[in-house]
C-alpha cells in the first residue's frame, strides 16, 4: 500500500484548465514552483495517472501535465490522424502557453515515452531544450514491445469494430493483465480509468490512436540515436513484471545506451506510478538530487 495520498478524479477534474491546440480543446494541469517538470501519460489512460505523485512533486517543482489529444477530458476528434509527432507539438505548445521557454525536465510513461523520445530528438536538433528525462515502462524499442491482444486487434482490419465494442470490463481485463499480480488495480481506479477513457466517446478513436505502434517503428532509429547522443541525463524506472515493456525492455536499454541508469521495481507491472508510487517518487527524487549535486560540483 502506498503512503501517498492520491487525488480523487472528481477533484482532479475540478482543478484542470483548458487551452486550444489546433482548434481542439486540451485539458491541462499546473502546480508548484521551480524548475518545470512535464509529466506525459500513457495509452489508453490520461494525466490522472500521475495523481499519487502530483502533490509531492509540486512541493519541489513546477509540474505540468495534460490529457493529450484523443485522451481523457481533452478533445477526441473523429477521423483525426493521430500522431506521436503531433502530441510532441502539443506538449511544446502547452509549454509555450505557460511561458516556459527554458530547459524542461520530463517524466514519461508508456505512450508518453515515445512523445518524450521525440522531444529528445528535437532537443538534439535545437528545437526545445530538455534538462533531463526519466522513462517509466514503455516501448522505447519496437523490437522489445509486446502489445497486448486488444492492441493487436485494434491495429487490424477489424479495429473500428473492436474499438466500438470496448467497454469497462475489457479495460479491467487488460489492466489486470499488465499490473503486477500483487498490485492489481482496484475497482475505484478502474472506474476512474474508464470514466476518462469513455469521455467524449473515447472508444470510437482507439483504433486511430493505436497507430502509434507502427509510428514507433518508423521513428526507431532517430529516437534511439537521440537517447544515445543527446547528452541529457536519463533514467529508466521500470516495473519488472510488466509483460509489455518490463525487464526484457530494460535489458535492451542496457545493451544500447552507454552508462545506463536503470531501476527495476521487482513485483511491479506496467503502471509503477499507480502500483508503487512511493518507490517511483524515491527513485525520481534521488535522480534529481544527483543532478543537483553534479551541477553544484561543476559550479564550485
Amino acid at each position: 500500500m502506498t503512503t501517498l495520498a492520491g487525488i480523487a478524479l472528481s477533484q482532479w477534474r475540478a482543478e484542470g484548465r483548458d487551452f486550444n491546440f489546433q482548434w481542439h480543446r486540451i485539458r491541462y494541469w499546473e502546480a508548484g514552483e521551480g524548475e518545470p517538470l512535464l509529466l506525459i501519460h500513457g495509452f489508453p489512460t490520461a494525466a490522472w495517472d500521475w495523481h499519487y505523485l502530483w502533490r509531492p512533486l509540486a512541493e519541489r517543482y513546477r509540474v505540468i501535465a495534460c490529457d493529450m489529444l484523443g485522451f481523457g477530458d481533452s478533445a477526441k476528434p473523429r477521423g483525426h490522424r493521430y500522431s506521436l509527432l503531433e502530441q510532441a507539438d502539443l506538449q511544446q505548445h502547452l509549454l509555450a502557453h505557460l511561458g516556459v521557454d527554458g530547459p524542461v525536465h520530463l517524466l514519461a510513461h508508456d505512450y508518453g515515452d515515445s512523445v518524450a523520445q521525440e522531444l529528445l530528438a528535437r532537443h538534439c536538433e535545437g528545437r526545445g531544450p530538455i534538462a533531463s528525462c526519466v522513462f517509466l515502462n514503455g516501448g522505447l524499442f519496437p523490437e522489445t514491445h509486446h502489445p497486448v491482444r486488444v492492441q493487436k486487434l485494434l491495429l487490424g482490419p477489424l479495429g473500428p469494430i473492436v474499438a466500438r465494442m470496448f467497454n469497462r470490463d475489457r479495460l479491467a481485463q487488460g489492466l489486470t493483465r499488465v499490473f503486477g499480480p500483487e498490485t492489481p488495480p482496484g475497482e475505484r481506479e478502474i472506474d476512474a480509468f474508464w470514466s476518462l477513457l469513455s469521455a467524449h466517446d473515447g472508444p470510437a478513436v482507439m483504433h486511430r490512436l493505436i497507430r502509434y505502434i507502427p509510428e514507433r517503428r518508423q521513428q526507431r532509429e532517430r529516437w534511439v540515436a537521440a537517447m544515445q547522443r543527446a547528452a541529457v541525463p536519463l533514467r529508466v524506472i521500470d516495473g519488472a513484471l510488466d509483460p509489455v515493456s518490463g525487464a526484457h525492455m530494460v535489458r535492451r536499454y542496457e545493451a544500447l545506451i552507454e552508462r545506463p541508469d536503470c531501476v527495476l521495481l521487482e513485483g511491479i507491472g506496467h503502471y509503477p506510478q499507480i502500483e508503487a508510487p512511493d518507490a517511483v517518487l524515491e527513485h525520481y527524487l534521488a535522480f534529481r538530487a544527483a543532478l543537483s549535486s553534479a551541477a553544484a560540483s561543476i559550479a564550485s
